[in-house]
């Protein structure tokens, strides 16, 4: 494989890892798919070896990701509805303020929706703060996957 070749890999599963932290955009499959395209073009056993660990860590953090904060959000009594809503204003936040638009849109929809809901502010702002602790942990599990298989992909070329 060329350089080039290894740097559009190296770009396309850093444009995953990035992914991660963007709603809406796939960041593990998009790091599987970069890795994929580097083991079938390398055609070596130890390419391959990594694509299937990257394929086992990658559907792991699948399940952690689906496991570890639902837990979280049904103790907080936050209902998917709320998050939804919250992911709206969130875009709408976006396009009235732009790039910080989107963390100030989606915080503030979810505290409103939460004070609308549950009426007091210190019950508001505590459901708040265990929703995105919540949403924060699904982030950093997928993020830190994405990272381990980028590693074990530099680590290969490394060793080979």
């Amino acid at each position: 494989m060329s350089v080039w070749q290894l740097v559009a890999v190296g770009l396309v599963m850093l444009l995953g890892v990035f992914g991660v932290l963007v709603p809406g955009i796939p960041g593990p499959l998009i790091v599987w798919a970069g890795l994929l395209w580097w083991a079938t073009t390398e055609r070596a056993s130890s390419a391959w070896a990594v694509l299937m660990a990257a394929t086992a860590v990658l559907l792991l953090n699948q399940v952690l990701k689906r496991l570890l904060p639902a837990r979280s959000l049904r103790d907080a009594g936050s209902p998917y509805r709320t998050l939804f809503l919250a992911g709206v204003a969130g875009i709408a936040g976006f396009f009235l303020i732009p790039v910080v638009g989107v963390l100030l849109g989606s915080v503030g929809g979810l505290y409103v929706l939460q004070r609308v809901r549950l009426g007091s502010h210190g019950d508001a702002r505590a459901a708040t703060r265990t929703a995105m602790r919540a949403i924060g942990l699904s982030v950093l599990v997928e993020l830190s996957a994405c990272l381990v298989v980028m590693g074990a992909w530099v680590g290969a070329l490394i060793a080979g």
